[in-house]
């Protein structure tokens, strides 16, 4: 009996200890989310019936008019689609002007780049070069000495191969 109690609080603590560790990486995010909207579902399912038992009336016609509200903008998808497609067409604008910029930075580089062309095109053209004659000049044939060099021979005797029979092994007919 206690033997049977022992394995099951150390299968109870294994338990725990797996169920805390995928807790604290997150793995039940999504338990905490669905708690988190049922109970917001139930409160405000629960707001009106409660305001209405507490006698507050102005609470109550205010709550009203919010949901009225919600259903007018809901219904009119017009609008939605009409501020969505607004919004697509500012990320395009968007887009197309980070584009230019990067085309007048480009542009802006390849003119500073003709404009030192330029520069240095005048000033070569500014540079007068007096013609020069150069005299030829003979060199001396020179005769490299030879050198030898004896590598001395030296003898390496040759060692006997040793051969390690192999041992056979036989395997039956049938699964290994």
């Amino acid at each position: 009996m206690k033997t049977t109690t022992a394995w099951g609080w150390l299968v109870a603590g294994v338990l725990a200890l797996g169920l805390n560790g995928f807790y604290q990486d997150g793995g039940v995010a999504c338990v905490h989310r669905a708690v988190n909207r049922v109970m917001a579902e139930v409160s405000e399912r629960s707001e009106d019936v409660i305001a209405l038992a507490a006698g507050r009336a102005d609470w109550f016609v205010t709550k009203s008019e919010m949901v009225a509200a919600r259903n007018e903008a809901a219904s009119c998808r017009y609008a939605t689609a009409m501020a969505r497609l607004q919004t697509k067409m500012a990320r395009a604008q968007n887009g197309m002007a980070r584009f230019e910029a990067m085309s007048a930075r480009q542009e802006a580089a390849v003119a500073r780049f003709e404009a030192h062309r330029a520069q240095i095109e005048a000033r070569v053209s500014r540079l007068r070069l007096a013609p020069v004659a150069f005299e030829s000049i003979e060199m001396p044939v020179v005769a490299c000495p030879r050198v030898r060099v004896e590598v001395p021979r030296v003898d390496i005797p040759r060692l006997p191969v040793v051969l390690i029979p192999a041992p056979v092994v036989e395997i039956g007919a049938g699964p290994v």
